[in-house]
């Protein structure tokens, strides 16, 4: 048994133990990278524009003016941080249900995507919005006013999802 434990494993040599070669190795790293051009951005004038694999501030997707949501209440149910709250309510359209209620604290909110992925109607997704800022907590709690948005904005991200699932 013993034998086969260290036939496993590599015996370091007197020089390896002393962490000097690991050590050079890694300043030979930076020093490379010292010598490269750099790559800056002037941000607010050179924008960066994400791919649709991106996974920005979750919004809810408009389309014909109305929401898709069906206030399933799986996003809040999957969502780890618990940053989503949402209450059903009753209609006569051709669907059942709509969210009366449809909240989410950004401050709370970890971008994981996993709302996205639980919801059966490809109602909320992650957008591109990577810059948000919120000046008190009462305006980081984002209502169904702040997260609709319309599907021919978010086609790119849409179109990612229909190819990953």
């Amino acid at each position: 048994m013993n034998n086969t434990k260290n036939s496993e494993t590599k015996r370091l040599t007197w020089w390896e133990r002393t962490y000097f070669p690991e050590i050079v190795r890694g300043l030979s790293i930076t020093f490379r990278q010292m010598f490269k051009p750099k790559f800056t951005r002037q941000y607010p004038e050179q924008r960066w524009e994400p791919t649709g694999s991106y996974r920005g501030r979750p919004v809810l997707v408009q389309e014909n003016e109305k929401e898709r949501c069906v206030a399933c209440g799986l996003c809040s149910r999957v969502c780890p941080a618990l940053a989503i709250e949402v209450q059903a309510g009753e209609t006569t359209r051709e669907k059942e249900r709509y969210p009366e209620l449809f909240e989410i604290n950004m401050l709370r909110c970890i971008y994981c995507g996993l709302c996205e992925e639980v919801c059966p109607e490809e109602a909320i997704v992650m957008s591109k919005d990577y810059d948000i800022v919120f000046t008190s907590q009462q305006e980081a709690i984002l209502g169904k006013d702040k997260l609709l948005v319309d599907r021919s904005k978010l086609e790119d991200r849409l179109e990612y999802l229909r190819q990953y699932k």
